[in-house]
């Protein structure tokens, strides 16, 4: 098999198993923090960090939430058994970035690496991604190549793999639909939170041998289980089904 097919084969893979892959970083992570400390002895200090964090990671679900509110029916966004677009999208965040979920995801999984306050877990989780997504991004494109063409040729050569240029922003094509959002996002919001909660817990039982939850993450807990809760159930009963014209 040549290595280009060796190449897109393995990214076909690693796209259909990108929701799960990933968390193996999470195991790396649970031992790494067996050596946490804090950066500050203010506790005030700490909490503005982890804050500062978690805005990291909701940075990129804002980006993945401008992403899924425009983008139209068709395209292979949450697919899992394979590469599909009915169409290429060229505008919105796609006019400024060729992959902006991905970097929408990167930002998610920064930030939760950050909050473990290690330098080389933040240089590890940047590597690691590139590494996997680089991959998924061959295959991906090599996909849209054969099934647009000139078409796909003229975007990619004009249009960035990762790093956005906000100049080119070109206005959507379709209508934000916030029904598609708070439906695809809803359990994206809820996982971030956790995370960040469950690194709270561990990283107060290391550093003080108590298990201690404190009462902002504890907040951030309820609001966001609640939150959770609510928009499934609305999503099991059809009420976030899209209509045609949402904005």
């Amino acid at each position: 098999m040549a290595l280009k097919e060796e190449l897109e084969n393995s990214g076909n893979w690693l796209f259909r198993w990108r929701s799960y892959l990933p968390l193996l970083m999470v195991v790396v992570a649970i031992i790494d923090m067996r050596h946490f400390t804090y950066l500050y002895n203010d506790y005030d200090r700490n909490l503005y960090w982890e804050a500062g964090c978690l805005l990291v990671s909701l940075a990129g679900l804002i980006i993945r939430a401008v992403v899924v509110g425009y983008v139209p029916e068709g395209t292979s966004g949450r697919n899992t058994f394979g590469q599909e677009a009915v169409s290429l999208n060229t505008t919105g965040m796609y006019s400024i970035v060729r992959h902006p979920l991905y970097l929408g995801n990167f930002f998610i999984w920064f930030g939760i690496f950050l909050f473990m306050r290690h330098w080389h877990m933040s240089l590890i989780c940047t590597f690691c991604f590139w590494l996997y997504y680089e991959r998924i991004i061959f295959a991906e494109e090599e996909f849209l190549r054969r099934k647009f063409g000139r078409e796909f040729e003229k975007w990619a050569a004009n249009t960035p793999c990762f790093i956005p240029q906000v100049g080119m922003w070109k206005p959507p094509s379709t209508f934000f639909s916030w029904k598609k959002v708070l439906k695809d996002e809803y359990s994206g919001l809820f996982a971030i939170i956790v995370s960040f909660v469950f690194l709270d817990v561990l990283s107060t039982r290391i550093v003080s041998g108590k298990m201690m939850f404190s009462w902002e993450w504890q907040v951030l807990f309820w609001m966001g289980f609640s939150i959770y809760l609510t928009l499934r159930t609305m999503k099991k009963r059809g009420i976030l089904e899209p209509s045609k014209q949402s904005c």
